[in-house]
């Protein structure tokens, strides 16, 4: 039994084995490509300078090389591993001046990396990364490459049996304080390595607080001493003495650093994560899959066999020493003896190297009902042979079953099988077909590659229809409803009511309906006659004209109109009268599946109407981490069976289902064609339920979380590995599900004339702009698009089920949010800011806050009327320079979903629970109207503000208009005025008159508002004529 004071020994032990160990950083400097030459004779000296944590460490200088090779080892110590990821390293190359002809008091700078701790590898997992060195300054004139190794290790140090007192004797005051995260270099001699470290206590205010040894250098561990158990203890002084301590070590000017601390959105923000070296098999070819990490895998084809003993049920058991699998039952050919089964079967069982240099594996064939040995075969994994693609598949070939020593029984063993084994990775052909260790549901977890139907917009003319069967009985004065509707499949839409022409009793209408049709064009429309005078519609004929019949166009050119015979009225003949069409299918337009702000492709249907791609898009899908259990597997335990969904285009790609794993490891590569690199990339990660699921019944499967990203914001030829959170918005909140790591690659010429011209072309097709359509219209086609993609991946196998395609595609983007609205609302503030910003600044210059800066816009201002020739290129210059400026901003890894900007992290909840409520509303009556009125409240000043909008409008046209009859002679004098003093004063005298009146001193202004304001505001508006 564990006592109370048991339990505290056991964690004041736990606590000084922590102070007893202390982690280093290893940078090990490997070698330098292609650096800059800085000695003035061609060549360079570099060394290497490292900054981490405080300590800062140098290489060797390697005389005169562009490309030298150090293979030093840097070590360096971390203050506090529980914040290593926000410690930054710098590492910077110079040219030793020393060594060459080169000017200047200072070594030249060749470049630098700046590295952080999440990029940090544990020992043993490390590997040779080049970073490109970057510069220091927009004018800074870099190069080259970078090999650098970067690892940590803890080590655990040994104990120190003299007391404290005697540690702290004759020890110098030149220390290093470690007080609240910070850590601050007092000046004091560095001893050698070999020497004891240098330590000094905090002052203590009262004499039972507990005493805080800070190490300064190797190892720095801080020993906390307790008084005995009984005494009050006190957290370490804050207050003055600490105060008085930072103020003396800042005068003699030596360096405070401050500890980076996570802000809100830490954990929501996407992260760069280290690139390990491909490891596992060995070969001399490059990997084809150069995004992600080589998976070994052994595969066993199991073919078929011949001259078997007598079986009812053979089939095959396939053992290694962590794996155990049974294959199908056999089948076996027409005409075939029994003796002679197939099972025609792949494996992929997960192995590692040790496994392959000392596992054997054991092939044994069987009888199902019997369980009867009818014999096996062995291979040594040392044996077995590595295969690479582009190899072609290994051949099978026969081998002779074996029987066991104690087997007696003669006939029970004999026969061959034919198999073929071999060792490779997921990149081999086998892979998708095969069974696989770590996703035994074949059926719901294999990858796949799906393609979206071929999609078409249809559009129907209604013209007119004759000789329709109207009733007879119609009161007086009163003209017949006739109304046409067409079906397609679960779409369907109605004209407007036609219009009558008495003398030929035809009906006109001349309206387009569209509706969304998908290859293999195998629906019919159907096209009602209906008369809706009564209460009751009564038919008045129908036709039904199957898609294939319909002509198909890419442009606008004309299609002929045809007449079609109606059937199946009321009046009791075959013949109900006729109707005329205009029927096509349209090919020039991009059927929309997915919003238009996330859109993945642009082009039209037709095929021959597709531009030359620009480029080739691939994405790596490495693993997910840190994963939520989704369900339930046994007594207090959890389990999720994660796979991941990536769109793009007309191109879905699926993963393979990882079961009852929590960080599952995928390390898949596809690749798609760009034919638009202002498109974005979808990646969705679920948790699979189906394969659990009965045939009759239809679990859907859950969401974890999605990712996008936007193709135009990755650099050409760049390879960005980075770890995204997993984010889904629940009716409780905003859950962090996990992250997931993605490598991206967008391989395409950056600056050609192909990729430039891109940027000028129109977005979507020519159709659209020629004959547009209308937004509302638009919606409504996206929504039945969305339903026909989703049917159509539905019947694949395995299935992505229609919960699936909804999410990838946004289908419920267009719903109604308060949370959504601010985030727009908000967005367009931040659009706004730079005007804010500017109005701002121009308003520091009129008040002569820097009275320096508002001199210098005068004499700029001078300079530009003097010479108007420069001011149209002296702002283009400006916005040069700002672009450049911000280059030292720009993004460096694609940007994830942004909490923030969705305001989905302080949301309130009944906003949360109105926007994941149902259309219509399945809410009580008093909540629907509390939400009804806080609805027209929002709505109020959103009618307050555009009343505003349109006063100020209806003032400027009051200016000229008379409405106000003083104002407008006011007006008209005042431009008399202005028009004359601009006929007789020079424009560049009024120009300047005019700026330095704007940017006159305050001691010059009145406080008041202007009169030109005051006479604007004075003008009238219409606002007083609404009721």
């Amino acid at each position: 039994m564990t006592t109370p004071l048991n339990l505290q020994q056991q964690q004041h032990q736990q606590l000084q084995q922590a102070a007893r160990t202390v982690r280093r950083v290893v940078v090990e400097v490997v070698d330098a490509r292609n650096l800059l030459p800085k000695d003035g004779q061609g060549s360079s000296s570099p060394y290497v300078v490292a900054d981490f944590d405080g300590q800062r460490k140098r290489t060797t200088t390697r005389f005169k090389e562009l490309n030298p090779v150090w293979n030093e080892p840097m070590e360096f110590i971390v203050s506090d591993p529980e914040n290593m990821e926000f410690e930054e390293l710098e590492v910077e190359v110079y040219n030793d001046r020393k060594f060459g002809n080169a000017s200047g008091k200072k070594n030249h700078f060749l470049g630098r990396v700046k590295l952080y701790g999440t990029q940090f590898a544990r020992r043993g997992e490390e590997g040779l990364v080049y970073f490109t060195l970057e510069k220091k300054s927009v004018f800074s004139w870099v190069r080259g490459e970078i090999g650098l190794k970067i690892y940590y290790y803890d080590e655990l140090l040994p104990e120190d049996d003299r007391p404290p007192q005697e540690q702290e004797r004759g020890r110098p005051h030149g220390v290093t304080i470690v007080e609240e995260g910070r850590v601050f270099e007092g000046p004091g001699t560095m001893e050698p390595p070999q020497m004891h470290p240098h330590c000094m206590p905090f002052p203590e205010p009262q004499p039972h607080s507990p005493r805080v040894v800070v190490v300064e250098s190797p190892p720095p561990v801080v020993h906390v001493h307790h008084d005995p158990p009984q005494m009050m203890q006190y957290p370490p002084p804050v207050g003055p003495a600490a105060a008085e301590v930072r103020r003396m070590q800042a005068v003699k000017g030596e360096r405070v650093r401050i500890l980076k601390k996570p802000n809100g959105a830490g954990d929501y923000s996407p992260k760069v994560i280290p690139t390990k070296q491909h490891g596992g098999v060995e070969s001399e070819r490059v990997h084809p899959y150069d995004l992600v990490e080589p998976m070994q895998y052994l595969y066993v084809r199991i073919v078929k066999a011949r001259g078997l003993a007598p079986s009812e049920g053979p089939y095959v058991k396939v053992r290694t020493s962590s794996h155990y699998v049974k294959s199908k039952p056999a089948s076996y050919r027409p005409n075939e003896s029994n003796d002679s089964p197939e099972w025609n079967q792949v494996f992929a069982l997960s192995c590692n190297k040790t496994d392959a240099n000392t596992a054997t594996l054991e092939i044994s064939v069987w009888d199902s009902p019997s369980e009867n040995f009818l014999g096996g075969v062995c291979f040594d994994l040392s044996d077995v042979p590595v295969r690479d693609p582009p190899d072609s598949p290994l051949a099978p070939q026969w081998y002779r079953l074996d029987g066991v020593a104690a087997d007696q029984i003669p006939g029970r063993v004999s026969g061959d099988i034919q198999l073929s084994v071999w060792i490779g990775t997921q990149s081999d052909d086998a892979f998708a077909e095969a069974w696989i260790s770590d996703a035994p549901y074949v059926a719901h977890t294999r990858s796949k590659v799906y393609q979206s139907p071929k999609l078409w917009y249809l559009r129907v003319t209604v013209i007119e229809a004759q000789d329709l069967s109207i009733a007879p009985n119609l009161p007086p004065l009163t003209a017949p409803e006739v109304r046409v509707k067409v079906q397609l499949g679960f779409q369907s839409g109605r004209t407007r009511r036609g219009s009558m022409n008495h003398h030929s009793l035809s009906f006109h209408w001349n309206e387009d309906l569209l509706f969304v049709a998908g290859e293999p064009l195998e629906d019919s429309m159907i096209l009602l006659v209906e008369d809706r005078t009564s209460k009751e519609p009564a038919l008045l004929g129908h036709v039904v004209i199957p898609l294939t019949s319909i002509e198909q166009r890419i442009d606008e050119r004309h299609v002929p109109a045809k007449w079609f015979p109606l059937e199946g009225g009321g009046g009791g003949g075959s013949y109900c009268g006729r109707v005329h069409l205009r029927l096509c299918l349209e090919g020039g337009y991009h059927v929309l599946d997915e919003a238009a702000h996330v859109c993945s492709d642009f082009r039209p249907t037709a095929k021959q109407l597709w531009k030359p791609p620009i480029g080739i898009l691939e994405l790596g899908i490495l693993g997910a981490r840190g994963l939520l259990p989704m369900k339930t597997k046994g007594p207090g335990k959890g389990s999720t069976d994660a796979y991941c969904v990536a769109k793009y285009g007309k191109k879905w790609v699926r993963t393979r289902t990882v079961t009852d794993s929590l960080d599952p490891r995928w390390n898949e590569q596809y690749t798609w064609q760009v034919y638009d690199p202002c498109t974005v990339l979808t990646i969705g990660v679920f948790d699979n339920w189906r394969m659990f699921a009965d045939v009759a019944e239809d679990k859907p499967d859950c969401r974890i979380g999605k990712v996008r990203i936007r193709v135009s914001t990755l650099e050409s030829n760049r390879i960005y590995t980075n770890s995204y959170p997993l984010l889904v918005l629940t009716r409780s909140g905003l859950k962090k599900m996990g992250e997931i790591e993605l490598a991206v690659r967008f391989a395409c010429p950056s600056l050609l004339p192909d990729t430039c011209a891109v940027y000028g072309q129109p977005l979507l097709p020519r159709m659209h702009y020629l004959r547009p359509l209308g937004v509302a219209q638009q919606e409504a086609l996206r929504g039945a698009a969305t339903k026909m993609v989703a049917q159509w991946l539905a019947r694949s196998e395995p299935p992505l089920g229609h919960e699936v395609v909804r999410y990838m595609l946004d289908a419920d983007s267009h719903a109604w949010s308060m949370r959504k609205s601010k985030a727009n609302w908000f967005r367009i503030v931040a659009v706004l800011a730079w005007a804010v910003g500017l109005a701002k600044w121009l308003d520091d210059i009129r008040r002569w806050r820097n009275p320096i800066t508002t001199v210098l816009l005068h004499v700029l201002y001078l300079v530009l009327v003097w010479y108007p020739d420069l001011v149209v290129p002296t702002g283009f210059l400006y916005v040069v320079l700002i672009g450049i400026w911000y280059y030292r901003f720009r993004p460096k890894i694609p940007a994830g979903m942004d909490t923030r900007l969705s305001q989905s992290e302080a949301v309130d909840p009944d906003e949360l629970d109105e926007e994941f409520d149902t259309m219509p509303s399945s809410k009580p009556a008093e909540v629907i109207r509390v939400r009804y009125d806080r609805l027209r409240m929002l709505a109020a000043r959103v009618q307050t503000v555009l009343g505003d909008f349109a006063t100020q409008g209806e003032r400027v046209q009051a200016l000229v208009s008379w409405r106000d009859p003083r104002a407008t002679k006011l007006f008209i004098g005042v431009c008399l005025v202005i028009t004359i003093i601009l006929y007789t004063v020079p424009p560049k005298m009024v120009a300047v008159a005019l700026g330095f009146y704007f940017l006159r001193h305050p001691m010059f202004r009145d406080p008041m508002p202007p009169a030109s304001l005051n006479f604007f505001r004075r003008l009238p508006s219409l606002s007083d004529r609404l009721m």
